[in-house]
């Protein structure tokens, strides 16, 4: 069975944008692939964090995994932190990486633009990233479009070793879901939906109450046409109003477009709003069942057993190829 690796930061409640761009296809993958889901607390830290409030959000994504229908009878979920191996494997691929190759990432000009003082840890983190990847030889991560760059020096990296030490790691394939991949912002849909975005009306967060969810999704750009068709360029509000109601419902959207033609945006963002409440209130149900609770810790604490024994004989493996530590006669 092949093995998928994915993982999520800690650094706020997921978007309606992570579930079903990622999250819902987390939960479909985990029949039929062997999966690592991770909780990339690490990766968080590469900018400053308050320790309570991380730590909170660390719990919460956690809970949302597992509400969102990630089974862990089936998938392995635990918190990169508590795996060590990482943050081992991490450091040993800077070491093949160049400053140079870091340097173009776009998240890192993103990230550190306009900044007197940028952490080495945003420069370096792609090396982590790609650790957390090969240490499960995953065949497969599925990712959005903002990290196909960080795939490609995932593969990079690991080719690199590969050539100069030994073949340890599998190189990964990207995965990119067809729909639902790059959910936009409901105010600016050019703009992709974000948590960190400063106008709250421009995302749906998944622990949102319901009504705050229908008046966003009411308050949501269209256009004064009036039509309710899958235009990108020329209608990318109700572009995007269509690709999450396809995206919650399974309907294809040509089905839609026929469903709402001769209807006004009224009735079609009521449709929008009452497909997102029907996914998201299930999930907040089981949410609130678990975040307390004594089988969160359990199940993290039986992923990162299974997670440090599959990542702990990687990193052996890569110490070796490098010549690292000793050698027991």
């Amino acid at each position: 069975m092949e093995t998928i690796f994915s993982g999520i930061q800690p650094s706020g409640t997921l978007t309606l944008g992570n579930y079903l761009g990622a999250l819902k296809q987390f939960v479909e993958l985990q029949d039929d692939y062997e999966c690592y889901f991770c909780i990339v607390d690490e990766h968080a830290i590469t900018v400053p964090q308050e320790r309570l409030k991380l730590r909170q959000n660390i719990r919460s994504l956690a809970a949302l995994y597992l509400a969102s229908g990630i089974n862990p009878d089936k998938a392995t979920l635990f918190i990169q932190s508590e795996v060590p191996a990482h943050t081992q494997l991490g450091w040993m691929l800077q070491s093949i990486g160049y400053v140079g190759e870091l340097e173009r990432m776009t998240q890192y000009k993103d990230k550190s633009q306009g900044k007197e003082a940028v952490s080495t840890a945003l420069l370096t983190y792609p090396a982590l990233m790609a650790a957390d990847i090969l240490l499960y030889q995953s065949n497969l991560v599925p990712v959005g479009d903002d990290q196909k760059q960080h795939m490609e020096l995932t593969r990079d990296l690991a080719g690199r070793f590969n050539n100069r030490f030994n073949d340890i790691f599998t190189i990964p394939e990207i995965r990119i879901p067809k729909v639902g991949a790059r959910i936009m912002s409901l105010q600016d849909p050019t703009k992709k939906m974000s948590k960190s975005d400063e106008n709250e009306k421009s995302f749906i967060s998944m622990l949102d109450d319901l009504k705050k969810i229908e008046k966003k999704i009411k308050s949501a750009v269209t256009d004064s046409e009036g039509i309710v068709k899958y235009d990108k360029e020329n209608k990318p509000g109700v572009s995007n109003l269509l690709t999450i109601y396809s995206s919650c419902t399974g309907k294809s959207i040509e089905s839609l477009e026929a469903k709402y033609e001769g209807k006004g945006y009224g009735d079609f963002k009521q449709g929008v709003a009452d497909a997102v409440i029907s996914v998201l209130k299930p999930i907040q149900d089981r949410y609130q069942e678990l975040i307390d609770s004594d089988i969160l810790d359990e199940i993290l604490d039986n992923g990162a057993a299974k997670a440090n024994m599959t990542a702990n004989k990687t990193v052996a493996k890569a110490k070796k190829a490098m010549g690292l530590g000793r050698v027991r006669k």
